[in-house]
């Protein structure tokens, strides 16, 4: 079975719909997207709530963490920020679109991406600055690169209902979704490995489901998962290829699997043996 290098992978997908360096050159970044980072609060535990917002012209997308093939994840750099000691990102769960036969995931419309910040110094203000390399599509895909920038005072601000809808809309947890049993199985194939979870939980709304695997390292190639249900289980089986096209270890306390249906989303961390 021939697989492409991951850091290749975007480029490959690019050639096949469309997303083209040129297709800028059509309309203005500027008539597409706009981005601006919201301040919010800081938090009783000394943290800063903040938030990346990106509104999108209609007809355009952005990506999820895992966009699939056809997709480019948001990379972000805080490089230029003051008093910064870490930044958790807290994703809202997705929408799935197919196009052309290609599945991605990602956001329509508006993307408020919550931050949760960690100062250096609690009792002192942040600057934060981003830097983010995101692809917008529509029916072609253009690159960009946002830059932002907020102060957190120590105290002040608001506790932006903007965010805290993000915030709100985060998959469930296991427990939430009823999910009572889990288990994935491992095997070795010829460049990699081959994931099958089964998931005891009730069926999410829509016409379908769709399950995401991610294995905790980025460089690591994901299939698209092959999902169905048996009875009350789901199952959900993707292939994991190295950089090297070797097996590899997987750690299984590092894997995510995110069930999305319209609406709802659930995130499992971590997966027994089977």
């Amino acid at each position: 079975m021939q697989h492409w290098t991951p850091r290749l992978l975007p480029y490959l997908a690019a050639a096949a719909i469309g997303i083209l360096p040129a297709a800028a050159g059509a309309q203005s970044l500027s008539d597409i997207m706009a981005a601006e980072m919201l301040p919010g609060w800081r938090t009783a535990e000394g943290r800063h709530m903040a938030a990346l917002r990106i509104d999108l012209a209609p007809g355009w997308k952005t990506y999820w963490r895992a966009p699939g093939d056809a997709g480019v994840p948001p990379v972000f750099d805080w490089q230029g920020s003051e008093n910064l000691r870490g930044v958790e990102v807290h994703w809202p769960r997705p929408e799935v679109f197919r196009l052309n036969g290609m599945q991605t995931i990602g956001y329509s419309r508006q993307l408020v991406l919550p931050v949760e910040v960690l100062p250096r110094d609690p009792g002192a203000p942040v600057r934060l600055t981003a830097n983010v390399d995101l692809g917008v599509c529509n029916t072609v895909c253009v690159p960009a690169t946002v830059s932002v920038a907020a102060d957190l005072p120590v105290r002040g601000g608001t506790a932006d209902p903007a965010i805290r809808a993000a915030l709100d809309a985060a998959p469930e947890s296991p427990r939430q979704a009823g999910v009572q049993a889990l288990g994935c199985r491992i095997e070795p194939m010829a460049d990699g490995l081959r994931v099958t979870a089964v998931i005891d939980m009730p069926r999410l709304p829509g016409r379908a489901e769709t399950a995401v695997l991610e294995p905790g390292d980025p460089d690591i190639w994901v299939s698209e998962a092959a999902t169905r249900r048996e009875g009350g289980r789901l199952v959900a089986t993707s292939e994991m290829v190295a950089p090297d096209g070797l097996p590899f270890f997987l750690d299984r306390s590092r894997l995510t699997i995110t069930v999305i249906g319209q609406g709802r989303a659930v995130e499992i961390r971590g997966c027994p043996a089977l």
